[in-house]
């Protein structure tokens, strides 16, 4: 298991590089959350990484995530984030958990967490994942259904609109990923701009600093601070 020593350290070079991105983009980075993903990490990795100061967490697989969340109840101030794939049949156990939900992709998926989470009395934030690449193999809604999905958060009191989330293809080519955070920047901006959606999560371990260029609010590191699986 890593250490906290080489946690610290990573985290460290992570937060330099956000920052180094925002004075580039002339950009406060108290304005780029860091998401720090532990899919497949144990709990006590995400342990270590709270002690280390980090207190946002993405999960991307509902049982892992519920069974992390449970063990992990006491941490003060710790925000889970579910960013991976999420079915409706699922939702029951994502919505008494997750302080913000970046991968709502249809209006059925919308529905179903904001009625869970109303039942579970608690408010999450919702963030749409739209598929910006038109990509078959990655999850979002398509941009002409962001209307619909939008308007399904926005009749749930349980649920906060918040922004959109993107994943580019894989590429090692920087201006391909942008290409795609400015699609995601401009469907934002067709929405009722920032003062209606005002976060965007897009940018990872190999993007982020594109991503941050781009308009990212918040970005989602897993290697850089955790190392290969």
């Amino acid at each position: 298991m890593i250490s906290l020593d080489e946690l610290s350290s990573n985290l460290a070079a992570v937060r330099g590089r956000i920052t180094a991105a925002c004075d580039r983009a002339h950009r406060d980075p108290s304005t780029v959350r860091l998401v720090a993903v532990t899919k497949t990490w144990p709990a006590e990795v995400v342990r270590l990484a709270w002690s280390a100061g980090l207190r946002d967490f993405g999960e991307n697989y509902a049982q892992e995530f519920a069974d992390k969340a449970d063990a992990l109840a006491d941490l003060e101030g710790l925000r889970w984030h579910f960013i991976g794939h999420l079915q409706s049949n699922k939702a029951r156990v994502v919505a008494p958990r997750a302080s913000v939900v970046h991968s709502i992709d249809s209006v059925k998926l919308a529905t179903e967490l904001g009625r869970r989470a109303e039942s579970a009395s608690r408010s999450i934030d919702a963030i749409v994942q739209v598929n910006v690449s038109g990509e078959a193999s990655k999850s979002g809604c398509e941009p002409a259904e962001l209307s619909a999905v939008l308007a399904a958060i926005e009749a749930s009191p349980s649920l906060r609109a918040r922004g959109l989330m993107t994943v580019p293809p894989a590429s090692e080519v920087a201006e391909e990923a942008a290409t795609v955070f400015r699609a995601l920047v401009a469907l934002r901006d067709e929405h009722g701009g920032a003062a209606r959606l005002p976060e965007l999560s897009m940018g990872m371990t190999h993007d982020l600093e594109v991503a941050i260029a781009c308009g990212a609010t918040m970005v989602r590191v897993g290697s850089a601070l955790f190392g290969s699986r």
